[in-house]
């Protein structure tokens, strides 16, 4: 199936082509017409499948077929401000032959531009949920217009604690909007929010769920604490170890190792919520381009 098939604009579908892409992905292919038709969706979609787009796409449509306003008519909710990043220029891609007007709005940043953006009159709001609770509680947004809501990875904003407010956006929507849930797992507690907020939600769930992907190679190395910088220095220095990410537990030991690894000649940096978020966004986009080694 071509994305000329599942009903959308033809600008939206111009747009898509102009990105790359002409064959939706199952979750797009499956997703997208049941949106379209107004309905309630629950997506149970791992990151990689293209559910950004699953969303994005009939949201826009449906904005687009509207009625203008000075509020917003839609709205993405994001776990993170890089995720709220990649969602609003995935927007202003897609959208890119359609006359709307969107802003992607998170922490981290002054908020008076993002005030002035509010004011002047939006179609979609892209947002972490605490930076738009800051707005809401300052009046400078107003969300009873919203006809459709989605929140993307809704299960990554439960792990991070922001259900209440999750559950405090969705207090300030109108009754009467289309849902839309997208979730790699269903804990109890999704599965339960879902249950109260959506009517009659259709189930589109395209890969296991909590599957792990089938190309990633999983090795566990049981390791005293004293020696663990230095068996990872010496798994950087592998041949098959390019670009690496490296988790860990807290924001200091995400920097003690930063300092420890710069000796060892890794271009590397760290990337936390203690960094503004200028800092984050170069981390990553030195990252993306090859000049670090290791975030």
């Amino acid at each position: 199936m071509k994305f000329g098939r599942l009903g959308l604009r033809p600008e939206l579908v111009r747009a898509v082509i102009d990105a790359g892409y002409s064959t939706p992905t199952p979750v797009q292919e499956r997703a997208i017409p049941l949106a379209l038709d107004g309905r309630d969706l629950i997506g149970c979609a791992q990151t990689g499948t293209g559910k950004t787009a699953a969303f994005l796409l009939p949201t826009l449509h449906r904005l687009a077929a509207g009625r203008p306003s000075r509020h917003p008519r839609g709205l993405v909710v994001t776990p993170t401000r890089e995720l709220a990043a990649q969602v609003g220029g995935m927007a202003a891609a897609y959208g890119a032959n359609l006359r709307l007007r969107s802003a992607v709005i998170f922490g981290g940043v002054g908020m008076e531009p993002q005030t002035r953006s509010l004011r002047s009159g939006l179609d979609l709001v892209i947002a972490t949920p605490g930076r738009l609770l800051d707005h809401l509680g300052r009046k400078q947004v107003h969300l009873g217009k919203i006809e459709v809501v989605v929140f993307d990875e809704a299960d990554r904003m439960l792990d991070m604690g922001f259900l209440p407010d999750v559950r405090r956006v969705i207090g300030a929507l109108p009754a009467k909007r289309q849902n839309l849930f997208f979730s790699a797992t269903m804990p109890d507690e999704i599965e339960d929010l879902i249950r109260r907020t959506t009517n009659n939600p259709t189930l589109v769930e395209v890969t296991r769920r909590a599957s792990p992907v089938s190309a990633i190679e999983q090795v566990v190395y049981l390791v005293s604490m004293t020696r663990k910088k230095e068996l990872l220095a010496s798994l950087l220095k592998q041949p098959d170890f390019g670009q690496t990410l490296v988790f860990t537990r807290t924001k200091a030991r995400a920097n003690q190792l930063v300092r420890y690894l710069e000796h060892s000649g890794r271009r590397v940096i760290a990337i936390h919520g203690n960094k503004s978020q200028n800092a984050r966004t170069r981390a990553l986009n030195g990252f993306r381009r090859g000049r670090i080694d290791t975030l």
